[in-house]
This record gives structure tokens, sequence and C-alpha cells, in this order.
């Protein structure tokens, strides 16, 4: 166990060397990748969301694909194609971008809701089917998708059975003045992410996302995430609909995560506390009046936090 908390020591440690003081979004990336999740990162232009994900890919010793999502991109282009080869006589399949380890799939909201969809089937069943042929992903399979929640202009909102695929919806957040200038420091010559090594292996991710699976939850540290997410679905007034127990799932695989992360081999209250807010923030549907009123997801989690009882 101790050379696997290193692995995740050094993936972070690594990430850190080109995104400056994000240490918490840089760690709840490397939770969902550990919990065998996949992760949204969802914020204002030009804050890093995709030099985190490349960052990320550099880092292990993996195949990495981009997908940048445009109006016109259909879902063979992400999935692949079968073309026919004059040679053989025979239909070839070409694998889209979609067959690698990590995938970022940039802007996602900006493609139509078909080729948005293509990746619903991979990213919940790490499986493809195209041309009625179901093809497995490569493992361990990870996405990364970024989205600007500002511009609405030529963009695809997300339908709520694909939003609540994703582990957790991560901000990134402005830098400090202090981080800014570390940011400039850093690039004086070039990018650091230009001169950035592989750290981790393929086979060391898998060995860290099998053995969380080991790490002991006890029954009322369950009961606590069931409460969190019942809540949820019987807070009345402000919920137009609540969370599904897919999200109980989230908030106890990205919990066990977290408590590997800190070298511990059982979760604490804390965790679920700490991982409320980025796994079910984006499963929240609040009323319209709720908005009006000027209440977030992030408002009523919290809330949520301080009424349902904390276990001893």
């Amino acid at each position: 166990m101790p050379g696997l908390h290193e692995v995740s020591q050094k993936l972070i440690d690594n990430i850190s060397k080109v995104i400056v003081g994000k240490k918490e979004v840089i760690e709840f990336v490397a939770v969902g990748l550990m919990a065998n999740g996949h992760v949204l990162l969802e914020d204002v232009p030009g804050l890093g969301k995709t030099m985190l994900a490349r960052s990320l890919a550099r880092s292990i010793h993996a195949e990495f694909k981009r997908l940048q999502f445009t109006p016109d991109l259909l879902p063979s282009d992400v999935t692949g194609v079968s073309i026919y080869n004059q040679k053989t006589s025979e239909f070839e399949f070409k694998k889209g971008p979609i067959f690698a380890n990590i995938v970022l799939a940039d802007e996602i909201n900006r493609t139509t809701p078909r080729t948005q969809s293509a990746l619903l089937e991979a990213m919940q069943e790490f499986k493809v089917t195209v041309d009625g042929i179901l093809r497995d992903l490569p493992i361990p399979f990870f996405v990364i998708a970024t989205e600007n929640p500002i511009e609405f202009h030529g963009t695809y909102p997300l339908p709520e059975s694909q939003v609540d695929r994703f582990l957790m919806q991560l901000g990134v957040g402005y830098p400090s003045h202090q981080e800014e200038v570390g940011i400039l420091t850093r690039n004086f010559k070039e990018s650091p992410l230009e001169t950035l090594q592989s750290v981790v292996s393929i086979q060391e991710i898998i060995e860290v996302q099998e053995f969380v699976t080991s790490v002991s939850i006890e029954e009322k540290i369950v009961d606590y995430i069931v409460k969190i997410i019942s809540t949820t679905r019987n807070l009345p007034g402000d919920i137009k609909l609540g969370a599904s127990p897919r999200a109980s799932l989230a908030l106890m695989r990205t919990a066990r995560a977290l408590a590997f992360l800190d070298k511990r081999d059982y979760v604490i209250p804390d965790d679920v506390k700490r991982l409320a807010y980025p796994v079910l923030r984006h499963r929240i549907i609040l009323q319209p009046r709720s908005i009006v009123r000027g209440l977030s997801a992030q408002d009523i989690v919290g809330h949520i936090l301080k009424k349902v009882p904390v276990p001893a």
C-alpha cells in the first residue's frame, strides 16, 4: 500500500509543476481517476481547464486523445467508422479518438446532442457499439470534459442523463495575485507542459483503482451518504429534481478514493462532506423560483450538509 500512495502523490506533484495554486482541483481530478469515473471541468475561459487535462495525460504513460467538439462533429468522428477495403473486400474498423486511456472532450457543449450522446455508452459501460458490434475501450478509460458556463451562443446544454454520467463537476477559479505571478514566472521562456515527463504507468493506475475498491467504509457512513442523497429528493420548495442512486454510488466511490489519497484505508464523514459539493451540485435541478431568489445548487448542498446529522 505505501508504494501505491506514492503513485498518487507523484501524479499530483507532477501536475502541480504546470498548474499553480489549484491543489484541491488537482486532487479532485486525481480522485476521479482513482475512483474510475469521469470529470467535468466547468469554468470561464483561460483558467487552465485544458492545461490541467493535458498535464494529467502527460503525467501518465498512457494513450491520450483530444476531441475538440464543434457543431459539425459527427458521432462517427468520436467512436470510429468502418471503411471498405477493396484489396481484402472486407470492411475494416478505424478506431475513433474515444479509444484512448485519457480522452479530453474540449468544449463538450459546442456539439449537437446527437454527437454528445456518442459519449454516453462509453462513459457508463466503458464500451461502444459501432455497426452493431460491441467494442471494449482501453483500461483505464478516463474522460475529462470542459465547458464554458457563461457563453450560450452556439452551444447545446448537456442533457441531465449525460451530466449524471460525470462523477464530479469541478470549477478551477481565478488565481490569487501571488499565484498569477507564479504562472507568469513559470512561463518566462516556455510552457512547463512542454518539458513535463511521465511519472506514472498505466499498470500503476489500474492497481490504485483496484485498491480503492477495498478501502473500508462503515455501515453508519453508508447510511450518512444515503441520508444526504435522499434529502435532495425530499427538500420541498427549492429542488425540482433530486439526486439518483448513481449519485450515492459516486459519493461512496469518491470518498474511498479521497481516503486513499489521505493515506487511510477507511472513510470518515469529512471525506463525504468534502466531496458532496463536486459530486452533487450538477445532479440537483432547482425550481425556477429558487433560481430567481438567487439560490444555487451549491447553496442547497451546503444546507443539506448542515441538516443531516453527522455520524459519531
